[in-house]
């Protein structure tokens, strides 16, 4: 089968490889279509921490941000699996552990990430193998984009949940990007008012194109607001501390974005104004939730998406070379079957 494999900084190429073969428990799935987000260009770049702690090595086969459908499964798994839509969990720990066993596999400290860490192959490929314990079956009501979309969605569900945000909160979700929107979409969706905070023209008027009105720079953005909760989705090491002076006392900030480089908050914002902070690691336990608000149509994630493209043109995509003709829309696809 076609695989897109990144071979070591800035290089990469589709490869015909040996097809998945699904082990006892595993089910292999036709990728119909796979999401391209920071963390794949981190690796195309040579950035991506885990490259540097030993927890991921190229050459890499990258993706994770996926659907498609079961063609074959392993022993122990019920073959009525054959033939459903699926999307799959990113994380899949060891089952064995403390924390896998309270439900908290995505902290699991001997976990595989797909596509991500521990050599597990993503879904820039024809197929995938996966956990038939990490599936999720997809309603007909939820297509291609929007299964390729639950996974930055269950993301984004988190952190909304972690901000406990109600129809009476005031947002400020720092950065316009495929996460920022998500969680601007979810919170929306609640009845909050939603602030976006972000860098460049073009970004904030696709935003307010979203129907959010509240678009700022740092420059501009008055003083004067109040907010009951702030989210970093950002990867600039100077917002966390940012993130943390702007929510009121009392509020909650909700951090999902990662820096290069170490970024530092001062502990006094947070304890003397009595203020939550929270991280977010992953769409586990946010992928059904996310699920049901695509099927039933409460959020739409579909204009996110700028275009689809083939395997042969996910490089250019990472290296950040993007038609003019697809606009500002933060989020590519790749179609593993072009």
């Amino acid at each position: 089968m076609r695989a897109f494999v990144v071979v070591g900084p800035g290089r990469a190429e589709v490869r015909d490889v040996a097809p998945p073969v699904p082990r006892i428990g595993e089910v292999i799935v036709d990728v119909e279509r796979a999401g391209v987000c920071g963390t794949d260009a981190e690796f195309y770049s040579g950035h991506m921490a885990y490259l540097h702690t030993g927890d991921a090595a190229y050459p890499i086969r990258i993706g994770h941000e996926w659907c498609g459908v079961v063609s074959a499964v392993g022993a122990s798994v019920d073959s009525s699996w054959v033939g459903r839509r699926v999307i799959g969990d990113t994380m899949l720990g060891c089952g064995e552990c403390l924390r896998c066993l309270s439900g908290r596999q995505h902290l699991c400290a001997d976990r595989f990430e797909i596509g991500i860490r521990g050599g597990w192959p993503g879904a820039l490929a024809e197929q995938l193998p996966v956990p038939v314990r990490a599936l999720h079956p997809l309603p007909d009501s939820v297509d291609a984009t929007l299964g390729a979309l639950v996974e930055p969605g269950g993301n984004a569900l988190r952190v909304v949940d972690a901000a406990s945000v109600t129809a009476t909160t005031r947002l400020l979700v720092l950065g316009p990007g495929t996460i920022g929107l998500l969680v601007a979409q979810i919170a929306a969706a609640r009845g909050a008012e939603v602030h976006l905070l972000g860098q460049d023209s073009p970004s904030l008027a696709f935003a307010r194109g979203l129907g959010f009105a509240h678009t700022w720079t740092s420059a501009d953005l008055p003083s004067s607001l109040a907010f009951d909760s702030v989210v970093d989705a950002t990867n600039a090491a100077s917002m966390p501390a940012f993130a943390a002076r702007r929510v009121e006392p009392g509020g909650r900030v909700v951090y999902i974005g990662i820096a290069e480089e170490a970024s530092l908050v001062d502990s006094r914002d947070l304890v003397l104004r009595d203020v939550t902070a929270v991280g977010v690691l992953s769409a586990s336990g946010g992928l059904s939730g996310t699920i049901e608000l695509y099927a039933t149509g409460v959020v739409d994630p579909r204009p996110l998406v700028a275009a689809t493209v083939g395997l042969a043109e996910a490089a250019d995509v990472l290296a950040g070379r993007r038609s003019p003709a697809w606009g500002a829309a933060p989020k590519v696809h790749v179609d593993p079957r072009r």
